[in-house]
């Protein structure tokens, strides 16, 4: 196999998601304080049930949720099973902060990552 038959839509949808989870989930466990911002606009039922454990500690199972998540579109190996369960995770986190976080300078962004992980969970090709 060539390796630039690598280079597919699929392989570049995964890269650029579990890249973007790494990145956000290792900054979320190493400075959970500095995101509670993301925490703004819950419905008071989640707050209250993050508020009983305590925001930072909920952050910080957040950032691992992230780092597992980057670590199933990073892993290239995993079922095609596994890799859609990881978007349609990703797909529902995004689709849950745009609704209850809104677009802001700092969440409009979300709109492709949503885009990005139905794309991957709704794609025909894997590798």
């Amino acid at each position: 196999m060539n390796a630039l038959s690598l280079l597919t839509t699929q392989f570049f949808l995964r890269l650029g998601l579990g890249a973007m989870f790494a990145y956000s989930g290792l900054d979320i466990v190493l400075h959970p304080s500095a995101w509670t911002w993301a925490l703004r606009g819950l419905p008071t039922i989640i707050t209250d049930q993050i508020n009983r454990i305590g925001p930072e500690t909920y952050l910080r199972g957040q950032g691992v949720a992230e780092l597992v998540l980057a670590a199933a579109f990073l892993a290239w190996f995993l079922p095609r099973p596994l890799v859609r369960v990881a978007a349609f995770f990703a797909a529902v986190e995004m689709a849950a902060i745009l609704i209850f976080v809104g677009v802001d300078a700092v969440t409009f962004r979300d709109i492709g990552l949503l885009g990005a992980a139905l794309g991957v969970l709704f794609s025909r090709t894997f590798y």
